[in-house]
C-alpha cells in the first residue's frame, strides 16, 4: 500500500504546485520592458494588446507567431517602427503571447 500511496501523494503535490510555479502573463508583463511601448487598451508606441488580440483572433498558430515577435523582435507588422527583441525565454514569450491574445 505504501508503494502506491507515496508516489500518488508526490504526484498530487506536484500538480498542486505547478500553477504557483508558472508565472502569469500580467506579472510577466509588469516585470519586462513591454509597458514602455504597449498598454492593454491604448496605443503608445506599439499597438494596444486589445488591437493585437483583435488582429490575430481566430488565426491558427497566432500565439506561436506572436511569441516569436516578442522574443526576436519584428518590423512591419504594425508599421515601420520596429519592435526590438525582448529579454525573455521561449516559455515567457509564449506566456506573454497567450496573455496578450486573451484580451478582447
Amino acid at each position: 500500500m505504501k508503494k502506491v500511496l507515496i508516489p500518488l501523494l508526490a504526484l498530487g503535490g506536484a500538480m498542486v504546485l505547478q500553477p504557483a510555479m508558472a508565472q502569469d502573463g500580467e506579472a510577466l508583463f509588469k516585470s519586462k520592458p513591454c509597458a514602455a511601448c504597449h498598454s492593454i487598451d491604448t496605443k503608445i508606441v506599439g499597438p494596444s494588446f486589445k488591437d493585437v488580440a483583435a488582429k490575430y483572433a481566430g488565426q491558427e498558430g497566432a500565439a506561436d507567431l506572436l511569441a516569436g515577435h516578442i522574443k526576436n523582435g519584428t518590423v512591419g507588422a504594425w508599421g515601420q517602427i520596429p519592435m526590438p527583441p525582448n529579454p525573455v525565454t521561449e516559455e515567457e514569450a509564449k506566456t506573454l503571447a497567450e496573455w496578450v491574445l486573451s484580451h478582447k
